[in-house]
């Protein structure tokens, strides 16, 4: 789905370079199952990694070779995620033509769709589908991904210092929606009417991916600055604390109970320092809320299909912040479910332990290992 093609895809490994984590999977086919054969993940240099962008490539470089002997992982092919500003994804829809034609169409009109000047970007499509207009005219819809050259070097420099080869490089909310419910035109449960669509939000720390599905088909993505980091700074502002101690403490309070019941106090915590963390979350988590809510409207006012969102999919490191769920639902009006990959693969007794304890920040990692495997 709208990968960026370097080389073969066969035998690869994903590779998920996030702003404070990052994270390698490697599957390996058994039958019908997918063994999750390497995980492991390390920090990112602290800086080196900003809002999807490879800012220090020598910095991350060293820190994939530390990835690479701490996770047993032997194969040097991966599979390399992309998620930040300067990655675009549109669906476009053009006159009925063959691929070769098509290349060339796009090379031609791509301008009209992308906000990345043609000579900075490097392109690539596939053809979703095509269909009738009621004037019998003959339409094909395309999806056309677009990433800005300098942007994907400094990511692709990175992993070749570290002594790998990145074999594909894919849009990391089209990897996401590989690992929850796989790839192709299949329906979800909640698409069963033509009209309905799946939104997905994966929140890690440093960038919020919001997408939206039909019919097992991603149609829609967006990239969002505010993520975990942005709550963490929340609680850091309003105690007077470091971040880290605000990172601490904003995971052991997280947000209020919506059934109003007091929460115990954590260990170490005082009453109003847990009330300062409840009233910096809830401005945060408002002003996400309205982010993804502007994303999904903005979609179902531009789509000529779906009318509903019917359920979220709520996923990434950052979505296990407590009672976060709760809020998104209040606040949309719409379904909000965890969600992970995990019950889609086989770990294996080393890899067990380490997926389980990074459930929703494995998730992208895990889908662009899948998508190493086609």
């Amino acid at each position: 789905m709208g990968a960026l093609s370097i080389g073969s895809k066969s035998a690869v490994a994903g590779l998920d370079i996030g702003t404070e984590h990052i994270r390698v999977a490697q599957l390996k086919p058994q039958g019908s199952t997918l063994v999750l054969a390497g995980y492991d993940w390390i920090d990112a240099p602290v800086g080196s990694v900003v809002e999807g962008e490879v800012l220090d490539p020598v910095a991350v470089a060293g820190a994939l070779r530390e990835l690479w002997r701490k996770s047993g992982i032997t194969t040097k092919h991966v599979a390399l995620g992309v998620a930040n500003q300067k990655v675009v994804a549109r669906l476009i829809d053009l006159p009925f033509m063959d691929r070769n034609d098509l290349a060339g169409a796009i090379q031609y009109q791509a301008h009209d769709y992308i906000p990345i000047p043609i000579e900075d970007a490097i392109l690539d499509f596939q053809i979703i589908g095509d269909y009738m207009t009621p004037s019998d005219e003959h339409m094909m819809e395309v999806l056309l991904v677009a990433a800005q050259r300098e942007m994907l070097g400094s990511m692709v420099a990175a992993v070749e210092n570290a002594g790998l080869r990145p074999m594909l490089v894919d849009i990391t909310a089209f990897a996401v929606v590989r690992a929850l419910i796989g790839d192709g035109p299949g329906v979800l449960p909640d698409e069963a009417e033509a009209d309905q669509a799946t939104g997905i939000v994966h929140m890690s720390a440093g960038i919020t991916t919001i997408g939206v599905v039909e019919r097992g088909i991603p149609r829609f993505t967006r990239v969002s600055s505010l993520a975990g980091r942005e709550f963490t700074q929340a609680v850091s502002n309003a105690l007077n604390v470091t971040f880290d101690e605000a990172d601490r403490i904003k995971v052991q309070v997280g947000l209020p109970d919506l059934s109003g019941t007091p929460m115990a106090l954590p260990a170490g915590l005082d009453e109003q320092t847990v009330k300062t963390t409840h009233e910096a979350l809830e401005r945060e988590v408002n002003r996400f809320t309205a982010e993804i809510r502007r994303s999904l409207d903005y979609y179902l006012t531009q789509t000529s299909q779906a009318r509903t969102i019917k359920t979220i999919l709520l996923t990434g490191s950052s979505a296990q912040l407590g009672n976060l769920a709760g809020y998104l639902e209040m606040g949309l009006q719409t379904q909000v479910r965890l969600a992970d990959a995990v019950d889609r693969i086989q770990p294996t007794p080393r890899t067990q332990g380490l997926v389980e304890a990074d459930r929703y920040g494995a998730v992208a990692a895990i889908g662009l290992a899948m998508g190493g495997l086609q």
